[in-house]
């Protein structure tokens, strides 16, 4: 930032130059007089707010369905010691599902000499960060498989200038498909939906057609990156005659969540989810991990690494429950009938 002194109030360059500085002295004095020394705060004030470290928080999500999430940062920051805006500065970057605009705003961020990176929002966000920076910081939210995909070399100890919160996704698409088959038993035909462009999405591939198989149902799998492919993936639903749908945890659907939701309601299909934010916006039933709370310990983890820890020394967080949520609305719209072992499981039944 520029700092811009007092205009010369002497262009007249015939002016004596000894009578100009004493002038020019002159009227400064009365000017700090004046105004109470408010001149000399600016500075001041600029000079406290970069003493602050920065924190960059980079996004593949969208900000108006990551107020929650965010929200949930700041406390896990507060618990650490830091307060936003007073001992700490946040800027935000969101790629808003557009996974390709990762990278140029991972650059951008690490070019403001954030002292940290936050990565929110899976492996894709995880990856723009990672090969943004060796130097800087990395915390990342919902990696799924983070050794596999290259972002540690161990959970216990990742070894580098990254780490951050694992998300069984992978691991739980069985448990989604087995719930949605207890809504619909009649079901023989199952769509899922996936997202080509995350790289993450690989391993939930190879789970769901196992889970299918396990099921004794058939699988057909719909694939969507934009919002216009997201319109003619779940149109296919009616040609194929799926009876229900599981959607990929994936941080573009997420960003499209109520679009997902209005769709899958037109169409009168049964979906399951991995996140309870969509069951909250009319979704049926979701299985998964708490993302508040991951993005809460994404706040804690940032805040130690700010009072002097390492990344590397910071074991990669998991999960250590999943939150059931179930809407009995949807549920009674879509003409389902609830088995009363499945409302007994869940922990948070939608009315």
């Amino acid at each position: 930032m520029t700092q811009c002194g007092p205009t010369n109030p002497f262009p007249n360059a015939q002016l004596n130059r000894y009578d100009a500085v004493r002038e020019n002295r002159m009227r400064r004095r009365d000017f700090i007089k004046g105004f109470g020394g408010v001149a000399a705060m600016p500075l001041a004030a600029h000079a406290q707010e970069r003493a602050k470290p920065l924190v960059g928080f980079l996004s593949s999500r969208s900000p108006a369905e990551s107020e929650g999430l965010v929200e949930a940062f700041r406390r896990g920051l507060g618990e650490a010691g830091f307060v936003d805006g007073q001992s700490v500065v946040i800027t935000f970057r969101w790629a808003e599902g557009r996974y390709d605009r990762l990278q140029a705003l991972a650059a951008e961020l690490v070019g403001l000499g954030v002292a940290v990176l936050v990565a929110a929002g899976g492996t894709p966000s995880a990856r723009a960060a990672q090969a943004a920076t060796a130097t800087i910081s990395v915390v990342f939210t919902g990696g799924a498989d983070p050794v596999g995909s290259g972002l540690v070399a161990r959970l216990n100890r990742p070894g580098s200038n990254v780490t951050g919160m694992s998300v069984l996704a992978y691991e739980l698409v069985a448990k989604r498909f087995e719930l949605l088959k207890d809504l619909v038993p009649s079901a023989g035909v199952i769509a899922y939906l996936t997202n080509p462009t995350n790289p993450s999405q690989e391993l939930e591939l190879k789970a769901a057609p196992r889970a299918a198989r396990a099921l004794q149902i058939q699988l057909h799998v719909l694939q969507a990156s934009r919002e216009q492919e997201l319109d003619s993936a779940l149109a296919e639903l009616e040609k194929l005659r799926a009876h229900a749908l599981v959607v990929a945890s994936d941080p573009f659907f997420d960003s499209q969540r109520s679009r997902v939701v209005a769709l899958s309601t037109r169409h009168g299909i049964a979906t399951s989810y991995a996140w309870r934010e969509y069951v909250l916006e009319g979704g049926l039933i979701s299985y998964g991990a708490s993302l508040p709370e991951m993005y809460r310990q994404a706040g804690i983890y940032t805040g130690r690494i700010l009072r002097g820890e390492k990344p590397a020394d910071l074991p990669v967080a998991q999960p250590t429950g999943f939150y059931l949520a179930l809407n009995l609305k949807t549920a009674k719209a879509l003409g389902l009938t609830v088995p009363p072992s499945l409302l007994a499981r869940a922990d948070e039944v939608i009315e």
